[in-house]
């Protein structure tokens, strides 16, 4: 299976004021692209190259393969990154199941976003940070 970059689910100048045309251009056709690149020469002549991005992704981490973790994991975290952003998305929607362990595990929205931003900005190196499911709760996580 050959990596391809995906398109933008959205105009690239629909998150402004949040994300700036630019920014996200380059985000997504520099950055991202990168990541689908040198994911595309890590698997090359690999068995690895055959399997779905979800498991090429546990073989990697099994495996500590490097490149193969660094490019394809963050190309399969970019996949998601597109779809989880929208035009006049934003804000206290969330609902259901995750707004209530949000509420349990993380005590609030308003926690969690303070919580959230200062784990992203006491992030030193190219790592990063997210809301995550660990042992059945929701969590707050860094990488790297």
């Amino acid at each position: 299976m050959a990596l391809a970059l995906p398109a933008l689910p959205y105009a690239s100048d629909a998150l402004a004021p949040y994300m700036s045309k630019e920014t996200l251009e380059f985000h997504h056709d520099k950055q991202h692209m990168a990541y689908v690149t040198n994911g595309n020469n890590a698997l090359k002549d690999s068995p690895l190259a055959a399997l779905s991005i979800e498991e090429i992704c546990k073989k990697a981490f099994a495996d500590k393969t490097a490149p193969l973790i660094n490019n394809v994991g963050q190309h399969y975290n970019h996949i998601h990154f597109w779809s989880w952003m929208k035009p006049n998305g934003g804000g206290k929607k969330i609902s259901g199941k995750l707004m209530a362990a949000i509420d349990k595990d993380l005590g609030g929205y308003d926690k969690m976003r303070a919580d959230s931003v200062r784990a992203g900005i006491t992030k030193f190196d190219a790592g990063g940070c997210g809301d995550a499911k660990k042992d059945d709760n929701v969590a707050i996580t860094k990488s790297r």
